[in-house]
């Protein structure tokens, strides 16, 4: 009896193996990476460049550029505060700022001081005035309002700028005088405005504050002195005999009260000897008393 046995294959060959992986076998990472290293291997041995790859990367055309940044700007040029260059800091400063900073460098520095008093233009007598007329309106406005402006009350108010004003008129007075000053025309231009100033010096009612004006009608009367002496000097006085100053000296010495006699002696001697023409046509000038020999007379005689 024969029976039929089922045929078996005789080896395993005969079967693919893979078909029965790929159903009943998970894929291994060490597969998938041996059959991609074995891929490599291949493209490397065929010869083919990376270079040439058409990933973009790759391409020359995308090769690594280095771009130029823009430089940092200059710490110089970056917003920061700074104090005024010197041109624009003294075009802020009013004249009385500028004055101040100017006077404390020349008391550091004499020898800055020196350069200014050298360097400076001489004052004119319009501009000296205007100094004095500044005191003379501090010292109005010192004054109380109402009340006895002669009082002590009023003095001890208005002494600080009174003595200001005083001492102004000391220190300028000099400048205007002979040697320093040789125009006797100017010299007595600013005598005739400086002794208006000393008009106005305010009256006391105390006889311990009439010295300051006293000694200012002094201190101008000498100066007037001087003056016409030495203008007697220049052209036979010619500037003191048309110039008309023997009436304006007259108006002073009488408002002043009399306390400008000095001045008014000087001119005297300094005219007496003049004759003739030329002079003021007034009587009662101090030239035509002088010469008609009335001077001193009692009005009216």
């Amino acid at each position: 009896m024969n029976v039929l046995l089922p045929t078996h294959p005789s080896s395993f060959s005969e079967f693919p193996l893979h078909h029965h992986d790929q159903h009943n076998n998970p894929a291994s990472p060490h597969t998938s990476s041996s059959r991609m290293g074995s891929r490599k291997r291949k493209a490397d041995d065929d010869g083919i460049d990376d270079s040439m790859s058409i990933s973009p990367q790759n391409s020359p055309a995308f090769a690594p550029r280095t771009i130029a940044r823009p430089a940092k700007r200059s710490r110089a040029n970056e917003v920061a505060g700074r104090p005024l260059a010197l041109p624009r800091l003294l075009e802020t400063l009013d004249a009385e700022s500028l004055r101040s900073v100017l006077q404390t460098i020349c008391e550091r520095h004499p020898q800055i001081g020196a350069e200014v008093v050298d360097s400076a233009p001489r004052p004119s007598v319009a501009a000296t005035i205007d100094v004095l007329s500044s005191y003379q309106e501090k010292l109005r406005e010192a004054f109380p309002f109402g009340g006895n402006a002669g009082s002590d009350y009023a003095y001890n108010r208005v002494k600080q700028p009174l003595l200001d004003l005083i001492e102004a008129l000391t220190d300028f007075t000099p400048h205007y005088l002979p040697p320093h000053e040789t125009q006797p025309t100017v010299s007595l231009n600013y005598l005739d405005n400086a002794t208006k100033v000393i008009h106005d010096l305010p009256e006391w009612d105390s006889q311990s504050h009439k010295h300051h004006k006293d000694n200012a009608y002094d201190e101008i009367s000498r100066a007037w002195a001087l003056v016409i002496s030495e203008a007697s000097k220049r052209g036979g006085g010619f500037q003191l005999h048309s110039g008309g100053w023997d009436q304006r000296l007259q108006k002073h010495n009488e408002q002043s009260g009399g306390r400008m006699q000095v001045a008014v002696n000087a001119l005297g001697s300094e005219l007496s000897w003049m004759g003739g023409g030329g002079g003021s046509r007034d009587p009662n000038s101090i030239r035509n008393q002088l010469l008609n020999g009335t001077y001193g007379a009692p009005s009216g005689s």
